[in-house]
């Protein structure tokens, strides 16, 4: 990993010794802490997918009734994104993020009291409300610290939470469901959603502790470091194009990143909520195998998402390492949804969809960070997060309104593989000159 952290751009001097040392402890002291905190985010995020393998028959829930109330939850963090990350901004990170770590996780437990669908509509809007603003607070924050060249690897290590939440999330969420249902009288799934949400609100109050809101606040770098490292973000801030909140609703770059960004998390998302179900779809009847077997393609989602964006970095390329991820994406959705019947080609196909939906992300948010700075990062990072994860409403939704009409899930994975390549696409109306540097 400390190669991964320091290594500079192909075809650039070495970075001096003193500045490896800098951001190697920068990226030893922060990420962990980002990473654990998204992991258990995550977790709590899309544990509803598993959670449907037993709650859906318990409550009655259609499929149309779970595509809801999964999708739900990003109406409400589309109306405060904004408003949460320009908040973050002015008052730091450190109490913000742990503010919203411990109030998702209070939610997030509670969701073990459901019993209808109107309050499983409510709990997963709560949730949404709760949540809003981590995941751009926390790219917005590593903005603070690391210039562009170094970024991608970092905002990689830190999205990597995603695959490594289902690869430990998937079994332990399935052993969960099945060693616990009808203990004490509650379903697997209540104790899913209860014990999965604890970890939030212990972390959250880890986090008070131990993170820093800047680079002058780290009293664990020597004033010698922070003089540094803040002289690289200082520099590279005078080539920001977009600097006030007003300048952020009326550039055509930042809508048009939010069109790309809304395909993408239609692909990362149906991976998200639907990968559960889908195994099952493909033969695999116990609880507890569907989450071993789960793991697998968020496992291989690891290992490409820091692959490719540390290639990204070096060879200082964003533009076709997205596309081509997000190709390979809607590849492996096509390939699940016509071999659907066939256990192998489905794990192969949900591996390779993993493998490139999931690995969009920290590519992508490399890209708007490349020019946008001050407040305007803060709203233009959270607008584009808000109104692309507008997507996360969308695909779950028609996915499952799609398969009540159809019994099958096919046509809905073909249409989120459309959307991955439209969005791979639309990439190449960004310039090149602006965002690979």
């Amino acid at each position: 990993m400390s190669e991964s952290l320091t290594q500079g751009a192909s075809g650039t001097p070495a970075a001096d010794a003193s500045e490896d040392a800098a951001y190697r402890k920068a990226a030893w002291r922060i990420l962990p802490l980002l990473l654990l905190c998204y992991l258990v985010a995550y977790l709590d995020r899309v544990n509803v997918g598993f959670a449907k393998l037993q709650m859906s028959d318990d409550l009655h829930f259609s499929e149309a009734v779970y595509g809801l109330g999964a999708g739900i939850f990003f109406i409400a963090y589309f109306l405060v994104e904004i408003p949460s990350n320009l908040i973050l901004h002015r008052v730091g990170a450190r109490l913000w993020i742990a503010r919203i770590m411990i109030s998702w996780g209070v939610i997030s437990s509670c969701m073990a009291f459901v019993t209808t669908p109107m309050s499983f509509y409510i709990m997963r809007f709560l949730l949404g409300l709760a949540e809003a603003g981590f995941y751009p607070g926390v790219i917005l924050y590593l903005s603070y610290w690391f210039p562009t060249h170094r970024r991608g690897k970092m905002f990689a290590l830190f999205a990597s939470a995603v695959p490594l939440s289902g690869l430990v999330g998937a079994p332990l969420s399935g052993w969960i469901m099945a060693v616990f249902d009808g203990a004490h009288g509650w379903a697997g799934w209540k104790w899913l959603f209860f014990i999965e949400g604890l970890p939030s609100v212990a972390i959250g109050i880890l986090v008070i502790f131990c993170l820093s809101d800047r680079i002058s606040h780290a009293g664990w770098l020597t004033q010698e470091q922070k003089t540094l490292l803040q002289s690289r973000i200082d520099a590279e801030s005078h080539s920001h194009e977009v600097h006030s909140v007003r300048d952020v609703f009326r550039q055509p770059r930042i809508w048009l990143l939010t069109a790309i960004y809304f395909c993408m998390i239609a692909g990362f998302y149906t991976v998200g909520f639907w990968l559960p179900t889908l195994v099952r779809q493909a033969g695999v009847t116990d609880v507890l195998h569907i989450g071993l077997l789960t793991a697998i393609p968020y496992g291989a989602a690891v290992a490409t998402m820091l692959l490719v964006s540390r290639h990204a970095d070096r060879v200082r390329e964003r533009r076709w390492h997205l596309a081509l991820t997000a190709i390979v994406g809607a590849i492996g959705l096509i390939i699940a949804a016509t071999w659907s019947s066939s256990f192998t080609m489905s794990m192969i196909g949900l591996t390779l969809a993993a493998m490139g939906a999931l690995s969009t992300l920290p590519l992508f948010w490399s890209l708007p960070t490349a020019f946008l700075g001050g407040t305007a990062a803060a709203a233009g990072i959270a607008l584009i997060n808000s109104c692309g994860n507008l997507a996360g409403f969308v695909s779950p939704y028609l996915i499952g309104f799609l398969k009540d009409m159809t019994q099958s899930t096919t046509i809905g994975l073909y249409v989120m593989a459309g959307a991955l390549i439209l969005g791979s696409v639309l990439i190449f109306r960004i310039p090149a000159k602006l965002v690979n540097r």
